[in-house]
């Protein structure tokens, strides 16, 4: 039997990008090598502790929590640069051996973080003076302070080292490490351990430095550190710290290694047994709220709540239940919420919730499980009547399973912070934080970045990883499963074989610590008393814990989400009051508006909350919703796993298929869904009603669903099987309903929230139905930052047929605005420009009235805020084109405008402002002659580089009428001829994004190929040309080119179509090329001297072609059309430009056969 051994220096992946080390799988490595104990050391965090120690109590192990900790030479709060480019920190290993230690280990690192952070989180002798109990040091490894001196031959260094350490750990909490990984100098420093032991009686004790299960993970190890790096293997060579021997050794690997050091390895398991931290069950970390007067808690909610429900019920709607029904439900709940002590947290919700509405920002109407209390809808937490639509209070409070309730609230975007402050200002800044959150290695980035190191060609990592499928959370098995194409190229390629069995064992190890987009831990004293902090490379302190964590440990998470939509409404609203127009009062709303279901009906749904997509607009259409339980399902039923029944929903709804119940007593469940299981609650009320479940016991049946395990799902039906034959039902019959409910269920959504989010689709398109401008200039101004979105949104408003008008120096705010029926682009939508100088220049015209030239507003804003560049980007934008029509010649000008209102701002902050004479009127840029005016191209071009879509027009509008003779399509009709069936479409566009590379295997290897986006007025499309299209094509593809594709459909989902390229025409030239005559009209008053048509003649016959000619001649209130007696042919490429010289513009026309 070899010597008893425990790992005390052992990293897992929480040593960010530094370890594959996986706590649940280590366990099962440590049982397996018979070991009991296994401490974790991760570097200056303890990210991973609780994961640590909850997989170890899992496998009957004990977790030693601890911590690699920098200790600062110094000071912590000394940022003095190391002489000669060391390190300005070394190491040193902490065990927690109680709960006393681990507090003082979280407030040391804690501390490391917030005050001693210089290239690392460091310590230093004073802190950890003041937090030494109850904690166990070693020397760590070749990077401590105790091995330097070594290392640089001071023993008497060392040793002072070793004492003083000893003197602030305590006399038996102190010990010096050793380790073998067979480096150069690790043999000089157990010489030097040993002679210290000796002289100072210090023990010594062996490790292990662990960063990777077995020996043979070193090369995914390897290329770990080249991710974190950011180099390729070869760059790393000499980098790379480690070799094959910092894995996790068995006691018979290192009694190998350290047999000879008497006590070193038997040391480890005593050190390990002496260490008792855990974590503790079922507590909870509730702040206190404070009640005015130091009433009770429970009092002061049972008022509110009483209160609320009396306003509530006193708000004219139409509701199907009695008030005693309401009040009976309060009291239920109420008798809950205090049953499990919840008072003070329903209390802290309310309060900052009705702080965000006393300071007017909005408040989402509920989320998640929340909508079904109806405690919370008095109180306004939420704004669902659960009552109405049959929502479950156990849905979110199980009376029979204490954990803390989760409300999680949406907020205007632009009040969230606010709340916050306000939340932090009430129960104090040390007692609220944010919350960690770490991004993992996942699937397709693994791949890119694994790719990378190995030194793969991005073109190639990128191909790999497209192969991967899109799905949330895929695994790389999962993936090829799913991907027979992915399995044809691992089979295929030696190099993506090994590239995905180094992604397998990468994937899924943290990569990164940032900073959760909506949780917030309230705690009833300072957070860093009860969890770690970490301060982000942004400065923001967050719990070293993820949400899951701080909920586990009954800490009191809120989310606090910033909703855009709740924005657009916001916006939307101030919008009509501002145009003296009565809006909504959406509490007051009946939700039977036929406006509003006729726009659901017809799939006009651009902009409305969770109904945008394509699919989910051929959903609306093929259901047709009527009322507003309609929108609520249709919103659960969108997603991967119910989309197969939403036939069934349409065609029962519609009578085309009969709506039939194994029982009587299901009709009032599932009336409302046609007999489809929609909803987790559906689900619950089934049992409750068939099987004779109470409530509580039917949300656990829910939950059990909810995780797909099929033990625990057999185990509940059986429970449902017996309860429903002792109801007096058939058995047969009973299972039967059991076997219809088991595949719904586990899609079952929560009808809470899709009623929440229902109603809040409802809102938007109420005003979007009855208010379309103000709704969309909300809408726009929600995405001023996404040119994207902006350049889509507007199209389509084009194409319906709202005028948007211009960004404009006198008319734009920074925002989109109303004006009349047009909405007008706000000066924030100009990129380059930014918010800051939008501000300004409305600020100017607010003190000064309308501006009238350029010089005018540069004199009057200082450089900081409106520069040359940020001019620039305006006038080709179009915001001057009001005083100054003219674009090309105000650029010209630039320079000397800027310079010269630089030297008059200058002039009279010097008091000399009256050496000058300022017109306002007078542009320098109108006298620049010689500039010449832009042409229509690089008008528009310019448009769409300041604001990402076109305005004056667009670049194929020149191109519309043989478009539509040719029968092009529109790009956004794509996705509806593919769904007819349709093989194949010809579109129109212009080129961007143009990508060519070469093919690496296949038939085709060594030829090259192409993909790019193709772009017309209506909406984008990705083409790809292989091979023999691109070779065909190639000299026509260039970025901004104006090409007629055809090309076939390619389906990639239901949302999304792509083309495959067969055969591309440039546009440029496309009506003489496929032109059947030409047209020429003369207006003989103006060209009918004998000079201007023996002129005419010459260019018909200098420019023979084969194309026919017609003249059609304009008298004084006659016309006449001619054929020439000869057959003249012109070539109508040639011909056409002089004619328009000649005779104007408008006067040819190309007739296409």
């Amino acid at each position: 039997m070899p010597e008893p051994f425990a790992h005390l220096h052992l990293h897992s992946h929480y040593s960010l990008l530094d370890s594959t080390i996986r706590p649940k799988a280590l366990m099962r490595q440590i049982a397996s090598l018979g070991m009991g104990e296994v401490a974790l050391t991760d570097h200056g965090n303890l990210f991973g502790a609780y994961e640590f120690y909850s997989a170890a109590k899992a496998a009957g192990l004990r977790a030693v929590l601890g911590c690699e900790v920098y200790v600062a030479p110094g000071n912590r709060t000394d940022k003095t640069p190391a002489p000669h480019g060391g390190k300005p920190y070394t190491h040193l290993v902490l065990l927690a051996e109680n709960q006393k230690g681990w507090r003082n280990l979280m407030e040391l690192v804690t501390t490391a973080y917030l005050e001693g952070f210089y290239h690392r989180p460091r310590i230093d002798r004073e802190l950890l003076s003041r937090h030494a109990e109850g904690l166990i040091g070693l020397s760590a490894c070749l990077s401590g302070e105790i091995s330097q001196r070594i290392l640089d031959d001071d023993l008497k260094g060392a040793t002072h080292s070793a004492e003083e350490m000893r003197e602030i750990l305590g006399r038996d909490n102190f010990f010096l490490e050793i380790q073998d990984h067979g480096l150069a100098h690790e043999q000089t420093n157990r010489e030097g351990m040993q002679a210290l032991a000796e002289a100072s009686g210090i023990p010594i004790v062996a490790t292990n430095d662990c960063h990777f299960h077995e020996r043979a993970d070193v090369d995914a190890h390897r290329v770990l550190i080249g991710i974190g790096q950011n180099k390729t293997l070869s760059e790393l060579r000499s980098d790379y710290a480690y070799n094959d021997e910092f894995y996790v050794k068995s006691p018979a690997e290192m009694e190998q290694l350290f047999g000879p050091w008497p006590g070193a390895l038997a040391r480890t398991v005593e050190i390990a047994r002496r260490c008792h931290v855990s974590f503790p069950a079922d507590e909870f970390h509730l702040p206190r709220f404070p009640v005015p007067d130091s009433r009770p808690p429970a009092t002061y909610l049972e008022e509110l709540a009483q209160q609320g429900l009396v306003s509530r019920l006193g708000d004219r709607r139409r509701r199907r239940h009695s008030e005693s029904e309401y009040w009976a439900r309060l009291e239920f709940e109420l008798g809950v919420i205090g049953s499990m002590g919840f008072q003070g947290y329903f209390l802290i919700v309310w309060d900052f919730i009705r702080y965000a509405r006393e300071h007017a920002i909005p408040v989402g109407p509920g989320r998640g499980s929340a909508a079904g209390s109806l405690a919370a809808y008095a109180l306004r937490i939420t704004d669902i009547d659960p009552l109405e639509y049959d929502l479950l209070f156990e849905r979110f409070l199980n009376p029979d399973r204490i954990s803390m309730p989760d409300i999680d609230i949406d907020f205007c975007q632009r009040g969230r912070d606010e709340v916050i402050a306000h939340v932090r200002r009430l129960y104090g800044e040390e007692n609220v934080s944010q919350i960690a959150t770490f991004n993992v290695l996942q699937a397709r980035s693994c791949i890119r970045d694994v790719g990378r190191v190995m030194g793969m060609s991005f073109s190639e990592t990128d191909r790999i990883a497209k192969l991967v499928p899109e799905t949330l959370g895929i695994t790389l098995d999962n993936a090829v499963k799913e991907s027979p194409r992915l399995a044809e190229a691992i089979e295929l390629s030696p190099a993506v074989k090994s590239l995905f069995e180094v992604g397998k064992k990468l994937e899924g190890l943290s990569r990164h610590c940032g900073v959760h987009a909506a949780g917030v831990v309230i705690a009833p004293r300072p957070v860093r008393e009860i969890v770690p902090l970490y301060r982000t490379s942004r400065d923001e302190v967050v719990t070293q814990f993820d949400k899951d964590v701080i909920e586990k440990l009954g800490l009191l998470k809120m989310d606090f989400l910033g909703l855009k939509t709740l924005t657009v409404i916001d916006d939307c609203l101030a919008s009509l009051r501002a145009a003296g127009l009565e809006a909504p009062d959406f509490n007051l709303t009946e939700l039977d508006d036929p406006a509003v279901y006729a726009l659901f009906r017809a799939g006009d749904t651009d902009g409305i909350f969770q109904f945008e997509s394509a699919g989910m607009r051929d959903l609306l259409r093929l259901v047709q919703p009527s009322r507003f339980e309609e929108l609520a399902a249709l919103n659960a039923l969108y997603r991967p796993g119910p989309m197969q029944w939403t036939n069934d929903f349409a065609d029962r709804k519609h009578g085309r298929q009969k709506i039939s119940y194994l029982f009587p007593e299901l009709e009032e469940v599932l009336g409302e869904t046609y007999g489809v299981i929609v909803y987790q609650e559906q689900v619950m009320r089934i049992a409750q009603r068939i099987a004779g479940f109470s409530m509580a016991r039917a949300d656990t049946l829910r939950k059990a669903m909810g995780k797909k395990q099929k033990e625990l799902i057999d185990e509940q039906g059986g429970h449902f099987i017996s309860g429903g034959v002792a109801n007096g039902f058939p058995r047969e019959k009973v299972e039967a309903l059991w076997r219809m409910i088991v595949p719904f269920a586990q899609y079952g959504f929560n009808k809470s929230h899709s009623v929440a989010y229902a109603y809040l689709a409802y809102q938007t398109a109420f005003l979007k139905a009855h208010f379309r401008e103000h709704f969309w200039a909300a809408m726009l101004s929600s995405e001023i930052a996404n040119t994207e979105k902006l350049a889509a949104y507007v199209s389509l408003l084009v194409s319906t047929g709202v005028r948007v008008l211009g960004p404009d120096i006198n008319s734009s705010q920074v925002a989109f605005t109303v004006e009349g029926t047009a909405i007008r682009v706000g000066l924030g939508a100009v990129k380059g420009v930014g918010e800051a100088a939008s501000q300004a220049v409305v600020q100017t015209r607010l003190q000064s009235g309308q501006i009238r030239s350029l010089p005018q507003l540069l004199r009057a804003l200082p450089e900081r805020a409106l520069n040359r560049k940020v001019v620039e980007c305006l006038v080709r934008a179009g915001v001057f084109d009001s005083i100054h029509p003219h674009r090309r010649e105000l650029l010209g000008s630039l320079d000397n405008l800027v310079d010269q209102a630089s030297r008059q701002r200058q002039a009279i902050e010097s008091g000399q402002g009256f050496l000058f004479g300022f017109d306002d009127d007078e542009c320098p840029a109108a006298t620049a002659a010689a500039t010449p005016r832009a042409d229509r191209e690089t008008l528009l071009q310019g448009e769409r580089e300041t604001l990402g879509f076109y305005l004056s027009g667009h670049p194929l509008d020149r191109w519309e009428r043989v478009l539509r003779d040719l029968r092009a399509i529109k790009i956004t009709d794509l996705r509806e001829l593919a769904a007819s069936g349709a093989a194949s479409a010809t579109v129109a566009g212009l080129v961007s994004g143009l990508k060519v590379r070469p093919i690496k295997d296949g038939r085709n290897q060594g030829r090259r190929m192409a993909s790019f986006t193709l772009e017309d007025q209506t909406s984008s499309v990705r083409v790809v040309a292989f091979a023999d299209a691109f070779e065909k094509a190639e000299r026509f593809l260039t970025d901004g080119g104006a090409l007629l594709v055809t090309a076939t459909l390619r389906c990639q989902d239901a949302e999304h179509v792509e083309l495959g390229l067969e055969e591309v025409v440039p546009l440029e030239g496309i009506e003489a090329r496929r032109a059947a005559a030409v047209r020429v009209e003369i207006d003989l008053a103006r060209h009918g001297s004998e000079a201007a048509l023996e002129r005419l003649h010459e260019l018909i016959l200098n420019h023979e072609g084969r194309v026919s000619l017609r003249l059609r001649l304009l008298g004084d209130g006659w016309r006449a059309e001619l054929v020439p007696s000869r057959v003249l042919g012109v070539n109508p490429e040639t011909l056409i430009p002089e004619l328009n010289a000649l005779l104007g513009p408008g006067h040819t026309e190309v007739l296409l056969g």
